[in-house]
């Protein structure tokens, strides 16, 4: 959906009453006509207060219907669908507008998921550890997906990890203990463990650390 609202947007859609462009909007939760909704998280809108429509539109709806109330151009993404949606007052949609620079930075978080996602097939071969450390410390990514990258630490075995993923703050708890679990066996298999004082790698079996000079238990 991002994609195929950014690429009409670069279209510059404007409104066929006032020749002004479309200003893309979040879609309101309920359909003003069956309640079904919109089928879209966007809509574009012309808010233009001096667009033919909407200024005609209060004098129309008073005689018609008798209240107040007017019309806004709307059209969805992509779509040949477009209306004139009734709106309440001249503010309405004025505070639902989005910003296009979020969204931009949302479609390229996303692209980059998904190009982590399909290097998680080959990063074992290729002894790669970046795609799963990717999607490791996006917390925007899929769950499922985050989930088979935890499964491929141990497989990689590769120490690069432990630091990012020590540093990041796992929002799903149960991702963050797969995640412990995983850096507990690939610091087993080097024979390494993480000093308590400075969490800088040690030996297993070594009685002072080389980083902080402190005394350890041993394990």
């Amino acid at each position: 959906m991002l994609e195929r609202v950014l690429t009409y947007l670069e279209q510059k859609p404007t409104c066929p009453h006032c020749k002004v462009e479309l200003t893309l909007c979040h879609a309101p939760p309920m359909h003003v006509g069956d309640g079904l909704g919109w089928g879209s998280e966007f809509l574009f809108i012309c808010l233009n207060d001096e667009c033919p429509l909407f200024v005609n539109g209060w004098d129309f709806i008073e005689n018609q219907y008798g209240h107040v109330g007017s019309y806004r151009h709307m059209e969805m993404p992509n779509s040949q669908e477009n209306y004139s949606m009734m709106v309440g007052s001249k503010y309405a949609f004025t505070g639902s507008a989005v910003d296009i620079e979020d969204l931009r930075r949302q479609s390229s978080r996303y692209q980059a998921e998904r190009a982590a996602a399909a290097q998680l097939y080959g990063c074992v071969a290729a002894k790669d550890i970046s795609p799963v450390i990717h999607l490791l410390t996006d917390d925007s990514a899929d769950i499922s997906v985050r989930r088979q990258a935890a499964n491929l630490l141990v497989e990689l075995n590769d120490l690069a990890c432990i630091e990012p993923l020590r540093n990041h703050k796992f929002l799903d708890p149960h991702l963050e203990h797969a995640v412990n679990l995983a850096i507990s066996q690939i610091l087993n298999n080097h024979y390494l463990r993480e000093c308590p004082y400075c969490a800088e790698l040690i030996k297993i079996r070594a009685q002072l650390c080389k980083h902080c000079g402190k005394e350890l238990a041993q394990t």
